[in-house]
Parts: C-alpha cells; structure tokens; sequence
C-alpha cells in the first residue's frame, strides 16, 4: 500500500507550514505530543526519527490527494447515498411465533401495553435488553424490507406483524435523524472514494512485486 500511495502522491508538495503541521497531527492522532512519548513510541516501534517523519508527511500527503482527487464529488456523491446515511430510532419486537405477534401487535394498538413492556417479555432479540428501542442506526446497516416501512412511515407510526426471515417483526417509528452533509459524512464519502481507488490498484501489483517485497 505504501508504493502505492508514493506513486499517487509524490508530485505533492508541502509547504514547512504544512509540513509542521503534518507532524503535530500525526503526534496528537499517535498521543506522542511530548519527547519522551516518542522516544518510547519509536522504540517500542524500532523507528527511527527520520523514519516517523516521513510516515507523518504520507498521511498528510495521502490526505491532501484525497481531497486534491474527490472533494469536487463529494456533494453528488451525498445525494447519491442520502438514503442510506440517514439514521433511524424506532420501537421493534421479533418473535418467531406468528400468532403471538398479531397478539401483541393488537395488544400495543390498543395502548394495553407499552413496547417498555412487552420487548423485555417477548422480544427474541437484543432489543428486549432496551424496552423494545434501537438506535440511532444508518439505514445502510438494516434489512431492506425494515428500511422501506421506516423510510414509509411518519413519526409514532405503528406497523401490523410482517415477516422477515424467520421473525415476525413489529416496529413503530420513533425518529427520523435525516443525515447532514458535515465534516463527519464528509470524511465518510471521501473514504469510501479512496477505497474504491485504492482496491484496483491493490489487485493490479504484480505477484513478483509482492514476492520481492517478502524476500
């Protein structure tokens, strides 16, 4: 990986500023701010000074081609995977028995019980440990079938039994957290950019090269 990213990034300059920089995040991301933290660092590492200056210069040349590459994207790419970046909270009880979710759906439809109630009771899953309630959780991590009765519903919208896979599945809305295009699904879409650059690039590393890097 590290020929590779020499290749991408070494018509990269930096600044000393950049440079300075470069080695002060790379200190607070490895929590060697001080001497002593690095002298312990480089040999618990076997490193060399020269050696960790270099690595902190890569990750902050690696940085600035990523976003040299793929910031001018990142926008459409947002809208692109909106859907899956939003975050749910919402009310669930699984059971395997389908008669006995219908009871329980009739029983939570008519306010006889709370999901505080009957999760703990009845719930196969670990929801029954938190009354019932689940997340936040990005859609891109549910089952697709839960996403669209989610994405389907308004706030405090109560579902009859369906099924999925082996379970019968109620579920009510509780909130919809919309996902924002900030710095932290900023970084989110920048990674998944890279990755998708990097893992061609892996494939594409002769056998002899890897072989010579061995021996």
């Amino acid at each position: 990986t590290e020929v590779i990213i020499d290749k991408a990034t070494k018509e990269i300059s930096l600044t000393p500023e950049e440079e300075l920089s470069a080695l002060e995040q790379y200190y607070a991301h490895q929590q060697i701010g001080d001497d002593e933290q690095r002298q312990q660092w480089l040999s618990h590492y076997r490193m060399s000074p020269e050696q960790l200056s270099r690595q902190a210069l890569r990750q902050f040349k690696l940085a600035k081609f990523k976003s040299m590459t793929w910031n001018h994207v990142l926008e459409a790419d947002f809208l692109k995977y909106k859907p899956q970046l939003d975050q749910y909270v919402y009310s669930l009880i699984r059971v395997g028995n389908a008669e006995l979710a219908q009871e329980l759906y009739f029983r939570l439809k008519e306010g006889e019980n709370t999901f505080a109630e009957l999760a703990p009771q009845y719930s196969e899953g670990p929801e029954a440990k938190t009354a019932g309630q689940v997340g936040p959780v990005a859609a891109a991590t549910l089952h697709p079938a839960l996403v669209q009765m989610l994405t389907g519903s308004k706030s405090g919208q109560l579902w009859p039994p369906q099924r999925l896979g082996e379970w019968s599945v109620i579920v009510r809305l509780e909130q919809c957290l919309n996902a924002q295009f900030n710095d932290t699904v900023r970084n989110q879409l920048l990674e998944r950019r890279y990755h998708e650059w990097l893992e061609p690039q892996l494939q594409s590393i002769p056998l002899s090269s890897i072989s010579d890097g061995i021996s």
